[in-house]
């Protein structure tokens, strides 16, 4: 490329980063309102932290594209409660050598192991929204379904075991993206002690028997780049990262899905056209293509929208090692980058600010939509999270219609992923 038509990285002038920070957590439109302003890709500070947000395919596809050039990051807040053995946190060989571990557990033999207890779960839950005496929180439910998959379906554990898991898993999640001082009474504190509770849990299991149940038998035996096997410890991380990876993208993408739903009548009615002649339930055979776009059309346009317009992950971070160039604009090496889904997923022409699915069966929208991240750390649990959704959406609407509960706050909560903040009220329509 032409050296003149390189243009300098715009900046927001922040130094400190301090005002930036508390924007950005406060703010859901912070990159939108600088996007407007100074671009797809400009630089700002976060509490010290010089930091490059970008949106737009170009930006995107050109940082992608250099896969030597850049690293994975996260926020110390992230890094810490992961641990320094995470796949998150990894680079270079041994990210890649714990990353092929980890990826038998979503292999296509693994998911139709699954599938008769994720069926077991949606139905379930059916029977337990059916037979509720007064309304209930169904992200909280969605959330309580997407641990469980993993717990249950892929760890094999059952009754107490998962609910204690559970319990300090929640206390952990809510501290992931915050200031990491562990001040007394703090969410950060108490997440460091639920960790420790967590690593201990994990590590009695790995110390059991592997029983007939869930995929752990899928990592015995797993190596590393140069053959030597990896400790409990590292194995230990791995599952708190899939237990997080599993569970929270995709208890935001059903609480996302249910709510448009069930604040638009006229979609629901549009989708249990489609709905109503798909079978429940599928067989494992079947139920890995049963519900793809060639059958279920609709139900697939539905999610695409969902992961345009909510992404369950706002962004996902890069760290330069060198120089590189994004959209004609040079961004200098030790540069972290945030790649901003949201704005990217509503930055174009057209109603992209408008919730309609029907664009995807029309072939309207042109955005390379990236819901769970992209490049060589796309999410792992990626193709059991899709099932997931699809089944879970077709299993609670062939079995139940769901009426919500007026009066209550329907606006999204962001942190760590977006969710109906009431909760999503709702009972069983009679």
């Amino acid at each position: 490329m032409a050296m003149s038509k390189l243009r300098p990285l715009p900046t927001t002038g922040a130094f400190t980063g301090i005002l930036e920070a508390l924007a950005f957590f406060r703010d859901p439109s912070f990159a939108k309102r600088r996007f407007d302003r100074l671009g797809n890709v400009f630089e700002t500070s976060m509490l010290g932290q010089p930091m490059v947000f970008i949106q737009g395919d170009k930006a995107i596809a050109d940082l992608l594209s250099q896969p030597e050039a850049i690293e994975g990051w996260w926020p110390d807040s992230v890094q810490q409660l992961l641990g320094s053995h995470s796949l998150a946190n990894r680079n270079g060989t041994a990210h890649k050598a714990r990353r092929r571990v980890v990826a038998q557990l979503f292999s296509s033999s693994a998911l139709h192991r699954y599938i008769p207890g994720i069926i077991n779960l949606i139905d379930a839950l059916s029977e337990e929204l059916k037979t509720a005496k007064t309304p209930l929180p169904l992200a909280k439910k969605m959330r309580r379904f997407a641990f469980s998959v993993i717990a249950t379906t892929v760890l094999g554990l059952e009754g107490n075991d998962r609910d204690k898991l559970f319990f300090d898993f929640e206390i952990w999640t809510k501290a992931l993206f915050s200031i990491p001082i562990a001040l007394p009474g703090s969410p950060f504190a108490k997440a460091i002690k639920a960790r420790k509770r967590l690593l201990e849990q994990l590590q009695e299991i790995l110390n059991q028997p592997i029983n007939s149940k869930g995929g752990l038998d899928l990592l015995a035996g797993g190596l590393d780049e140069e053959g030597i096997p990896f400790s409990d410890e590292d194995l230990g991380e791995q599952l708190l990262l899939l237990l997080f990876a599993g569970y929270e993208t995709t208890a935001s993408a059903l609480s996302c899905l249910m709510r448009e739903l069930l604040l638009n009548p006229q979609m629901e009615t549009w989708l249990r056209e489609e709905i109503d002649t798909l079978d429940w339930p599928p067989s494992p055979e079947q139920a890995t293509t049963i519900y793809e776009p060639i059958n279920a059309p609709k139900l697939d346009a539905l999610v695409k929208e969902v992961m345009r317009f909510t992404p369950p992950v706002g962004g996902f971070f890069r760290r330069t090692k060198q120089s590189v160039i994004l959209d004609d604009i040079v961004v200098p090496s030790n540069r972290v980058v945030q790649v901003a889904l949201i704005a990217s997923n509503r930055n174009g022409i057209g109603d992209l600010d408008i919730f309609r699915p029907q664009r995807h069966l029309k072939n309207e929208c042109s955005l390379n939509l990236m819901p769970f991240g992209g490049g060589e750390r796309v999410c792992l649990g990626k193709s059991l999270a899709e099932l997931e959704i699809r089944l879970m959406v077709v299993g609670l609407f062939r079995k139940i219609q769901l009426e919500v509960i007026p009066d209550q706050d329907f606006t999204l909560g962001q942190i760590p992923s977006p969710s109906p903040r009431d909760g999503l009220l709702v009972k069983v329509h009679i």
